[in-house]
């Protein structure tokens, strides 16, 4: 039976081709949610190939599998995936793929928890560097002003979301600035990119040999930006947001010469001010499209032996 090995190639090219075309495009930047959609159909289609691939190898290994997967249907399309020729590879690779899946849950587990903990540790130190008045209920309010020295604005997600700014913030962002703040980090919240970027990071940290995840996970952290970062401006103007960004950042020496954790600052400042038209919305449309189809083709290539069964 070749077909889970065939489900294993196809999900070994869609890691190593899709990546680099990706990389390659001009259009990320320019339409980053599409992007961003791409991204996922890859990494969909590349765990969609492992996961009908385990499925099968199973169903081949044995036979209580087999009975549950292939219950409703036909004897000519149970003989058509020639389940009987898994020899002995079929149950290591089920099981070596059943263990991927595990590892996976694992870390996404272990991703939320950690998540979860630093915002347990940030609303703590939010509350102890604001503490609550009299007659006042914790996360009533959504915006919450702090005392500090350095210009920062961020979005605490959870069931009660606040947006954080320091009053350093208030004093150097002005007029529409500070609207284009609080627009980039509710684009944040709206999108539930919070989500996009555990996943990417338990796949990474889960699978660190795998080119695919750390790519993944690198390119959702800088398209989650650019996205947030065009909400803004469609709102109140590239050039409000960039000068935001300038004004946030001035101090932290990320338009020195020196590489800083914030170094993609730069470069979306750089994207803003160029103003790089968008794509057509047909061109839009057939991206989305194409993209949409890389999680189909592994469907389609499992389910071809028994479409020509029954034809």
């Amino acid at each position: 039976m070749l077909l889970p090995v065939a489900l294993l190639l196809l999900g070994a090219l869609t890691a190593v081709i899709a990546p680099r075309l990706l990389a390659r495009a001009d259009w990320p930047e320019r339409e980053p949610i599409v992007a961003l959609w791409a991204w996922q159909c890859v990494v969909a289609g590349v765990l969609l190939c492992c996961g009908l691939s385990m499925v099968l190898s199973a169903a081949a290994a044995w036979q209580a599998v087999r009975g549950h997967v292939f219950a409703p249907a036909p004897n000519d399309v149970v003989e058509a995936y020639a389940l009987g020729a898994g020899g002995s590879w079929a149950p290591a690779t089920a099981v070596t793929l059943a263990l991927g899946g595990v590892w996976t849950a694992a870390m996404l587990a272990r991703e939320i928890a950690r998540a979860r903990a630093r915002r347990r540790k940030r609303r703590t130190e939010l509350l102890l560097r604001a503490p609550l008045l009299p007659g006042e209920e914790p996360g009533a309010d959504r915006l919450v002003v702090l005392e500090g020295e350095r210009p920062d604005a961020w979005w605490l997600p959870g069931t009660a979301p606040q947006l954080v700014i320091t009053t350093a913030a208030l004093r150097r962002l002005k007029g529409r600035q500070l609207d284009a703040v609080l627009a980039h980090e509710q684009g944040h919240a709206q999108a539930r990119h919070d989500w996009l970027l555990h996943c990417s990071g338990a796949l990474a940290t889960g699978f660190p040999q795998v080119p695919v995840f750390a790519a993944f996970r690198d390119e959702m952290h800088r398209l989650v930006e650019l996205a947030a970062d065009d909400v803004a401006s469609r709102r109140f103007g590239r050039l409000t947001i960039a000068l935001a960004l300038v004004e946030l950042n001035e101090d932290r020496g990320v338009f020195g010469p020196c590489p800083t954790p914030q170094a993609h600052v730069p470069q979306r400042v750089h994207r803003l001010l160029s103003a790089r038209p968008r794509l057509t919305p047909a061109r839009r449309l057939r991206l989305t499209a194409a993209a949409a189809l890389v999680p189909v083709v592994p469907l389609l290539v499992t389910f071809v032996p028994g479409l020509r069964a029954l034809g």
